[in-house]
This record gives C-alpha cells, sequence and structure tokens, in this order.
C-alpha cells in the first residue's frame, strides 16, 4: 500500500464559520473551498471539514461527534495563548500550565464542540521520562 495522505476530517454544522476559525486564527491556508467541503493546509499539516449533514456521509454518522480534541502542537504556547485569548478573545477551557507528562498547554473551544488543545512540549519529570520512546 502507497499512502498518500493521511488527515482529519471534521463534521461541520457551518463549514464555512468553522474554515474562518482555522484560517483566520490559526494561519490555515484554504486549498479546496466549497459550501459543502474545504481542504485547509497548514505547512505539510492538512485538516478538512465536512458538513454533517451532506449526503456523502451515512445516514447513521451524521450527528455531529462529541469529544473530539484536536491538538496543535507549536513552539511558543505562551504566544498563542495571547493571540487566541487576547485579541481573539477566546476564554480557554483549561488555563495555560505545565503538566509532568512534558507538555506546557492550554485548550479552547473551536467550532462545532471540538477542542483544540495548543501544546508546547517541555521536558517531562523524571517520572514520565521513560514513556517516551526514542525517535
Amino acid at each position: 500500500m502507497n499512502v498518500t495522505g493521511l488527515y482529519p476530517v471534521l463534521m461541520s454544522r457551518d463549514v464555512a464559520v468553522a474554515a474562518a476559525f482555522y484560517r483566520d486564527l490559526l494561519g490555515f491556508e484554504i486549498t479546496y473551498d466549497s459550501d459543502w467541503y474545504v481542504s485547509l493546509r497548514l505547512g505539510a499539516f492538512e485538516l478538512a471539514l465536512v458538513a454533517h449533514d451532506h449526503p456523502t456521509i451515512p445516514a447513521g454518522y451524521r450527528a455531529l461527534p462529541q469529544g473530539v480534541l484536536v491538538n496543535l502542537e507549536v513552539d511558543d504556547a505562551d504566544a498563542v495563548h495571547a493571540r487566541l485569548t487576547g485579541r481573539a478573545g477566546l476564554d480557554p477551557l483549561l488555563p495555560l500550565r505545565d503538566e509532568d507528562f512534558g507538555q506546557r498547554h492550554f485548550i479552547v473551544a473551536a467550532p462545532d464542540g471540538v477542542l483544540l488543545d495548543v501544546i508546547q512540549p517541555i521536558p517531562p519529570a523524571a517520572e514520565y521520562a521513560d514513556a517516551y520512546a526514542e525517535v
């Protein structure tokens, strides 16, 4: 098998609003834009949005998903936090904090009930260091 791409597609109640969130607040560029489907790219990373009620979605799966968390790994969580909570006016659902397992992060609500977890890797505490694989 020759894999040529792998990316999440988030179902959305309002594709244009969701696309604007990822484009305007996070810097994604739109690579395909229709009223029911939008493809976005940020560097080498891709994300797509689809209208949850579009006929290509099987009938039994057209409800908006719950419990979806999108991780956005950055080199400066403090700067992204300042931009999203300051200028963009988003309220953090989880405040900016350091975790012993090796993350400085915060969580905000994205459109359609998606949680956006903005993460900056930091050195883990000793009790978590062995959990990381050598890469």
